[in-house]
């Protein structure tokens, strides 16, 4: 049974940080691109960074470049999103997911495998 559990959320001040992993199971971990989304209330979800399956360089969205920092370990099945200068426009329910391909997408829909979240809220 596939498991993708996030953790690391909560409540952090505008401008400081906070990290997020994903842990990863019952699939084979290195094949799968993973990702990273997220979703504030009333908003579509929103596609946040991707980590290569071959551990290549994340390509991220341009709301969050040089500020996120993802990564991931292949040895470990773990996922990770390191989250700095945060912003309140930041507060969302942060997901990672998963996906057979060799660098994902910006489409939510294509990816097969999802966690239930974790919520993260910045204040001002």
């Amino acid at each position: 049974q596939v498991h993708l559990v996030e953790s690391g959320g909560g409540l952090m001040q505008a401008g400081g940080s906070l990290s997020l992993s994903c842990a990863a199971s019952g699939y084979t971990f290195r094949m799968y691109t993973m990702a990273w989304f997220r979703q504030a209330p009333g908003k579509d979800r929103e596609f946040v960074v991707a980590v290569p399956r071959s551990g290549g360089s994340p390509y991220y969205a341009d709301s969050v470049k040089g500020r996120f920092t993802a990564s991931r370990d292949n040895a470990r099945n773990m996922v990770y999103l390191q989250m700095n200068s945060l912003k309140p426009e930041d507060t969302a329910v942060y997901f990672c997911a998963a996906v057979l391909s060799d660098y994902g997408s910006w489409d939510p829909t294509t990816y097969k495998y999802w966690g239930q979240g974790t919520q993260v809220t910045v204040s001002s």
